[in-house]
């Protein structure tokens, strides 16, 4: 994944950059940047956040970068933002999305003579760097966001410094957000709608679909206009988004806690099935609170996640270390825990590994019963268009693996299709095999229907890849 927040003011702008960049924390886990321009043109800064947060890394820069002018991103993967020179002049670069095809178009570039590319420690090509060099295919940058976005498969949001201002273009189905936000001192870009409430932005615009700006201390110029068609990421309420956050005008937190309220309703447990409902924190806690208060159960938290020097979710790359980690951050609070039926929600279930060592943790802490909600359907197959998961391969997937044993290779799409129907036999194997190996009392995922009510926008505006493999 990854966040970025953009500033155009009459001032100086890089205590906005500096705090709006941060508030994408919960975003991104590799690298974090900012750029800014001003009368000594740019000037940038990159560090590596794996092991410390944002604000340690950056304050150095806080007072020795100036501009009007900048960019800032949390990546998860690349270095980024980049500065680029080519015809258009010079400019910096930031990107949030995905790219499938990139080798083919790291080769159709190549083969044309124009360019060479940086791998990256992994071997792999900077993605950022790959849009840079689609849009400087093109006469100018209009005609160069637009050429890229339709290149991609996959998708791509961008935002490019200038001299002259900020451009601000949403992928192409609007998969992930971009608002903008306005003051009298002039205008900000950012993800996630709350990073720029507290810095005196109010709500200006969100970009549509497709939709290209250009910022200026004086004011936000549409170059390209919104197309009609939207494909948003669920996923974002049932977990990216920051609880105060809003996308397409509806409260990732109510949503989460809508989730809550209907899941209690079709399960139908009450205070003799369950003592407490448990959120696992931070993403699972307001999905609880909604199915305690639909249920008449009462919300508990019988593990605590320790932030004094876990302020962001830090993750190395290796996977046993990243189930360590997650492990060490919840603290057992075990008055709440011995001897009690628990029911526990998360966001999502991906591999399983993590919710495993949760309920191992609640077990050897005394727990009686642990019943797991995960408050999103099964995902079913690996996103290809905003990187949620770090999965290599779709049998990565604990919901595949389980397919695999049963079906073997080379399943049908049709048979995919009858095991993500909870109405089918299918699907009330994969559950049991999936409890089974996780070691939970009783399983039930939330609906996809159920989940699409929750956020209660226009299903068809709504991306549903990773549940249904629906494009």
């Amino acid at each position: 994944m990854g966040g970025f927040f953009a500033t155009a003011l009459k001032n100086d702008c890089v205590f906005d950059l500096f705090f709006g960049t941060d508030y994408h924390s919960h975003l991104g886990t590799r690298r974090a940047g900012m750029v800014t321009f001003g009368k000594d043109g740019f000037n940038r800064a990159i560090h590596n956040i794996e092991n410390s947060p944002f604000r340690t890394k950056f304050e150095k820069e806080i007072h020795e970068m100036e501009g009007n002018l900048g960019i800032g991103c949390i990546s998860d993967y690349e270095p980024q933002p980049l500065i680029v020179r080519s015809h258009h002049g010079t400019y910096a670069i930031t990107t949030v999305g995905k790219i499938n095809n990139q080798e083919e178009l790291a080769e159709e570039i190549i083969q044309n003579g124009s360019i060479h590319f940086m791998e990256m420690s992994g071997g792999s090509i900077n993605a950022t760097e790959m849009v840079a060099a689609l849009i400087n295919q093109k006469d100018n940058f209009i005609e160069g966001i637009r050429y890229a976005q339709e290149r991609i498969d996959g998708s791509m949001t961008m935002l490019l410094l200038t001299a002259s201002g900020i451009y601000c273009a949403r992928d192409l189905l609007g998969r992930t957000p971009v608002v903008i936000g306005q003051k009298d001192e002039g205008y900000c870009a950012s993800f996630e709608e709350f990073a720029y409430l507290n810095l005196g932005y109010k709500d200006y615009k969100e970009l549509g679909p497709g939709e290209i700006v250009v910022m200026t201390p004086e004011g936000v110029r549409t170059l390209a206009d919104p197309g009609k068609k939207m494909k948003i990421c669920t996923f974002l309420w049932v977990y990216y988004g920051y609880p105060s956050s809003s996308y397409e005008g509806v409260s990732v937190e109510q949503m989460r806690y809508n989730c809550g309220d209907r899941m209690a309703k079709r399960d139908g447990l009450t205070k003799d099935d369950i003592d407490i409902v448990a959120g696992v924190p931070d993403s699972g806690t307001a999905h609880a609170v909604g199915y305690a208060n639909a249920s008449g159960v009462p919300f508990s938290r019988p593990f605590i996640k320790y932030t004094p020097t876990w302020p962001r979710s830090f993750m190395p790359t290796i996977q046993s270390k990243r189930d360590l980690i997650a492990r060490m951050k919840l603290i057992p609070v075990h008055e709440l825990i011995e001897d009690r039926k628990l029911l526990l929600i998360d966001d999502s279930i991906v591999r399983g590994t993590q919710l495993r060592e949760t309920t191992d943790f609640l077990y050897s802490s005394g727990a009686r019963e642990v019943h797991v909600r995960p408050a999103c359907p099964p995902i079913m197959f690996g996103c290809k268009y905003i990187n949620f998961s770090r999965s290599t391969s779709e049998m990565e997937l604990i919901a595949r693996r389980v397919i695999l044993k049963e079906e073997g290779e080379n399943v049908e799409r049709a048979v995919l299709d009858d095991y993500a129907n909870p109405d089918s036999d299918r699907y009330k194997l994969m559950l049991e095999k999936i409890r089974q190996q996780l070691g939970f009392t009783s399983l039930s995922y939330n609906r996809l229907d159920d989940m699409l009510d929750a956020v209660g926008i226009d299903r068809d505006k709504l991306c549903t890849y990773c549940w249904d493999g629906r494009e």
